[in-house]
């Protein structure tokens, strides 16, 4: 079931319109979820930080053990291509993709002769400006690499993402703030997490048990070059119920404030607002 509407697909050589099927039932990543994919954005006309998402598909197809078959630059050159069938004015989800086909002796480990890849290109509307969030905690923690494939971004991993959505929800809150295995904050279910104390901005330090984003890293960029001083660190849940101000930064809606995590309560900071302004000037100057 696709999230957004208007699909558009590429798939073996071409671009098809509709939500194409792409797997068949016997292929590794149909049964042995060898999955990756990444997440980048068309919107006012510009797919900001397209290559760098490309780019991250083929080091987590490496990563999963499956051999990537599109270079940056060619993937690059074929989502432009598809998102001609797009307006201006359209926001698009981009997500190229890799899969197993075939599994070696054991059907276990996949074999590098054969990789799926696709584009899905789906038409969802960016968040608006005043959307916000509210947080739990969660008793699900992030992995680290010794028991999985934390540093790809692998379908394998989200169903235990899923289970914190789950399970927060159920106690009223919209995301989780998750622990690394150590206990301190490590991101929420579905993007980084940053927050404010003092004027000055904090983040989990990347320590290998998430994937510290692209958007947040343009976020980072862009509050130094305005700045705001930014520390990645050792944060704890307590920080947190400290903060002045907390937000979210991920691909799907560059960044998102938080109002409440648990009992402690925000407002939506001058942090948060002046990040987004400053994600849209910047990518408003990104190449066409």
């Amino acid at each position: 079931m696709s999230v957004g509407t208007n699909i558009t697909t590429y798939f073996e050589g071409s671009w098809h319109r509709g939500d194409v099927p792409i797997m068949r039932a016997a292929d590794h990543g149909s049964w042995l979820g060898s999955t990756v994919f990444d997440g980048a954005r068309f919107f006012a006309g510009r797919a900001p930080d397209l290559a760098p998402h490309c780019a991250r598909v083929n080091r987590s197809a490496e990563a999963l053990m499956i051999r990537p078959t599109v270079t940056t630059e060619d993937m690059v050159e074929i989502i432009r291509e598809g998102l001609k069938h797009y307006g201006p004015e359209d926001a698009v989800y981009i997500r190229p993709m890799y899969w197993g086909i075939h599994g070696d002796t054991t059907a276990i480990v996949p074999s590098p002769d054969a990789t799926g890849f696709a584009v899905s290109l789906e038409q969802i509307p960016m968040a608006p400006a005043e959307a916000s969030a509210t947080l739990g905690r969660t008793r699900f923690r992030r992995p680290v690499l010794e028991d999985n494939l934390v540093n790809a971004k692998a379908g394998c991993l989200y169903p235990n993402n899923a289970r914190m959505l789950l399970e927060v929800r159920n106690k009223g809150f919209g995301n989780a703030l998750v622990a690394d295995a150590m206990g301190n904050v490590a991101e929420t279910a579905t993007a980084n997490i940053f927050m404010v104390k003092d004027g000055e901005a904090f983040t989990p330090i990347a320590n290998g048990t998430f994937l510290a984003g692209i958007t947040r890293a343009r976020h980072m960029s862009n509050m130094k070059a305005d700045g705001i001083t930014v520390h990645e660190t050792v944060l704890t849940f307590e920080d947190f119920h400290q903060a002045d101000e907390v937000f979210m930064t991920g691909n799907m809606s560059k960044i998102t404030p938080v109002t409440a995590f648990e009992e402690t309560q925000y407002q939506m900071g001058p942090i948060a607002r002046r990040l987004r302004e400053m994600y849209w000037d910047w990518a408003a100057s990104e190449p066409l």
